[in-house]
């Protein structure tokens, strides 16, 4: 008769206790420490404590861990302009619905923005990665447009810099909130929101 395995022991069995969403996150904080291009395989296979063959038995490439890593976070970001409450309703709410989906996706899936905001585009697939990045700039510009012709938007503030102001400040949540702290994602939205009402709105609109 034989003792039951304890479950820790049966999950790290095999190629070698690492699934490939795990895995991904150690990938990608070594992405984000050494940028992409400097670190290597070995590096990898070193932070994971596996070897070369085993990473291949979740990924075909470094190449392939960056594309799905900024997928990550590209899809999320994407997906929040296609919620209804994005796409219908008075246009301000629409704005406040995108600009705390944004905050929240970056809150939960921060390693992986942080990543997509570092891209030097020296690769295909950083290329492509930046041109969906622009394409969600372009769709938060619309919004502000649409918010510039009702007159919600104060007419001395141009949508290009009004969606550059509030990408900008959204970005920038990356390089000081840390999960677990003192603020969570709910309220460092809140914040958010109240400073694009504040500074970018016609009085009594947003």
């Amino acid at each position: 008769m034989t003792t039951a395995e304890p479950a820790e022991a049966a999950t790290r069995r095999g190629r070698p206790g690492y699934d490939r969403d795990s895995m991904l996150e150690v990938v990608v904080e070594a992405f984000n420490e050494r940028g992409y291009d400097a670190t290597s395989l070995g590096v990898l296979a070193e932070r994971l404590g596996l070897s070369k063959s085993a990473i291949y038995h979740h990924f075909d490439s470094k190449e392939q861990m960056l594309e799905v890593a900024l997928a990550k976070a590209l899809d999320a970001l994407e997906a929040v302009f296609d919620e209804p409450g994005a796409t219908t309703g008075p246009v301000v709410s629409r704005i406040r619905h995108v600009v705390r989906g944004a905050v929240l996706v970056l809150c939960e899936r921060r390693p992986y923005v942080t990543l997509l905001l570092r891209l030097r585009g020296n690769t295909p697939i950083e290329l492509e990665a930046m041109r969906r990045r622009r394409a969600i700039d372009r769709k938060l510009r619309t919004l502000f447009e649409a918010s510039r012709d009702e007159g919600t938007l104060r007419p001395d503030i141009e949508p290009r810099v009004a969606e550059r102001l509030v990408f900008g400040m959204v970005n920038s949540i990356v390089e000081w909130w840390r999960p677990g702290g003192p603020i969570t994602p709910e309220q460092l939205a809140d914040s958010v929101l109240q400073l694009v009402r504040t500074g970018l709105r016609e009085p009594a609109s947003l």
